[in-house]
């Protein structure tokens, strides 16, 4: 008796992408699509009967996000390995998606292909994430430091030098805009500026 191929869950609230998952796994040998999910909640009710070998679920989805959707996932099953869709990049919304237990994350738009290896990644390495996502990840361990800065204020002005304001950075680094402040008053003063473009300057010559 032949194998079947490791079934799929899609979580997907954007009825019109239905047919393009089904095309992609009609085509595939791989895997096979065992169920389609327009929320949540139908996810996690199905969970139980359909036992998916991997989850594809979108980041955005009817009745609640995706981080909320993986938590709860977790509380009835540990193992699924989850892999999240997005077309948000944001660095710090990745990190919490790996952090409430995914095991991969992928940018659109996403082509057959790539949908297709990142689910081998995941059955043969455990994890995938988008070669984008990677590249990110990489240049944040590689972004300049200075001895002369804290930790924290070397965060701040890796975010200063991106362009992003006080109170971008303060969600990013989940504390309050008067935090920031508070940080970015002693950069000025390590650095003898008195505004945000003096040490901009400053620290482009350094």
């Amino acid at each position: 008796m032949a194998l079947q191929s490791p079934s799929i869950m899609v979580v997907e609230r954007t009825a019109a992408l239905h047919e393009t998952y089904k095309a992609y796994f009609a085509r595939s040998n791989a895997f096979r699509l065992t169920q389609f999910c327009t929320s949540a909640a139908l996810a996690l009710k199905s969970l139980a009967t359909t036992r998916p070998r991997i989850i594809v679920s979108e980041m955005t989805l009817e009745d609640m996000d995706g981080l909320q959707f993986i938590a709860a996932l977790r509380k009835k099953d540990r193992d699924t390995p989850v892999v999240v869709v997005s077309a948000n990049k944001d660095f710090e919304l990745i990190k919490k998606t790996f952090k409430y237990g995914a095991q991969g994350f992928l940018t659109k738009p996403l082509s057959e292909e790539k949908l297709q290896y990142a689910l081998r990644c995941v059955l043969e390495d455990g994890a995938v994430m988008s070669n984008d996502i990677i590249k990110r990840v990489i240049s944040n361990f590689q972004h300049k430091t200075y001895a002369f800065l804290s930790q924290r204020e070397n965060e701040i002005v890796d975010y200063l030098c991106k362009g992003d304001t006080y109170k971008m950075i303060a969600e990013k680094l989940f504390v309050t805009p008067s935090t920031i402040n508070f940080h970015i008053q002693n950069i000025y003063l390590k650095l003898n500026v008195n505004s945000k473009s003096e040490a901009l300057t400053k620290l482009r010559q350094l």
